[in-house]
């Protein structure tokens, strides 16, 4: 008898970690297809539009490394934004912005985990709000120690993207940064994806 309780337990606890785990699997895919949806609209509308009325951040631009598909960029670089894909950082030119350097960060270990692998030459697109894309080709890639080093911004419409390092640590957060810089080539129509 408490064997058998035991073994119930158990698959219980089990069965509400799996439909957890599945609520939230569900609610992410959900809020990608809203922020989506969003962003098609604030093309239409020219305004920003949030993907949901509680959102406390909206899409910003498409950013899209080599061949990639293209990931949202949402507006700010708070926790709450990041969890949702790259985030424009406050600050920063828009793409394209010939005063500033657009800068973009992103999670480590989602979606920025493939900036490890782009090298010198990788062409990089970003779609601005008006809907213009804008080309860039990557020249540099290097780990900068945050406590020592300030990012490399310019004011030129280049793009740096940016990251926590490394890519494989258990802990999130150390001082070092992957930094990505790519110079711009100039605005256009890209495939769209």
């Amino acid at each position: 008898m408490l064997r058998a309780l035991l073994v119930m337990s158990l698959l219980l606890a089990g069965a509400w970690q799996l439909g957890d785990a599945a609520w939230l699997l569900a609610k992410a895919r959900l809020a990608h297809h809203l922020i989506d949806d969003a962003w098609e609209e604030q093309l239409r509308q020219g305004e920003p539009v949030r993907p949901w009325p509680w959102a406390d951040t909206w899409p910003v631009a498409r950013l899209r490394l080599g061949e990639a598909r293209a990931l949202p960029v949402m507006a700010g670089s708070s926790g709450q934004a990041l969890a949702f894909g790259p985030g424009l950082v406050e600050g920063s030119g828009e793409p394209g912005d010939p005063g500033r350097t657009t800068v973009i960060a992103a999670h480590r270990d989602t979606h920025f985990r493939s900036l490890q692998s782009l090298r010198a030459g990788t062409g990089v697109s970003l779609q601005g709000r008006h809907g213009r894309w804008h080309r860039y080709r990557v020249t540099e890639t290097r780990v900068v120690d945050s406590r020592r080093e300030l990012m490399p911004v310019f004011a030129g419409p280049g793009l740096l993207l940016v990251t926590c390092y490394p890519f494989n640590a258990l802990a999130a957060g150390g001082p070092l940064r992957f930094v990505v810089y790519a110079e711009y080539l100039g605005a256009g129509r890209a495939p769209e994806v």
